[in-house]
């Protein structure tokens, strides 16, 4: 992968890194404001049944984050864009697709077909 690729992919990593990070404050602030006397028991649910639906998603953007966060030491030390199992190169169509992952295709479909098989 060439140094103008490598760049771009820093980019659209860091952007998504920064965008995931401002929803994580944005949703800080809003369940410290949210956090008020709420009287009626049924708006109570409400909230608290939109607040669990909230933290699963921003545990799911916790767990992205650190994989792009992991990408971008990749990119630094020059090992992005090359698979963890069988050293290749992943194409740039898969990067495009999934900047964060570290398997090309082959690899991840053996993966999840060993996954299937034993029930994963």
């Amino acid at each position: 992968m060439d140094q103008a690729q490598l760049e771009y992919f820093r980019k659209l990593l860091q952007s998504k890194l920064n965008e995931l990070l401002g929803e994580a404050d944005k949703t800080l602030e809003e369940m410290t404001a949210m956090d008020s006397q709420v009287a009626d028991p049924a708006d109570r649910a409400t909230i608290e049944s939109d607040r669990s639906f909230e933290l699963r998603i921003r545990d799911r953007e916790r767990k992205l984050i650190k994989k792009i966060k992991t990408a971008l030491e990749r990119i630094d030390d020059g090992t992005y864009g090359i698979c963890e199992e069988c050293g290749e190169e992943i194409g740039i169509k898969r990067l495009e697709a999934r900047p964060v992952t570290t398997m090309c295709i082959e690899c991840k479909s053996k993966q999840e077909k060993e996954e299937k098989i034993k029930g994963l």
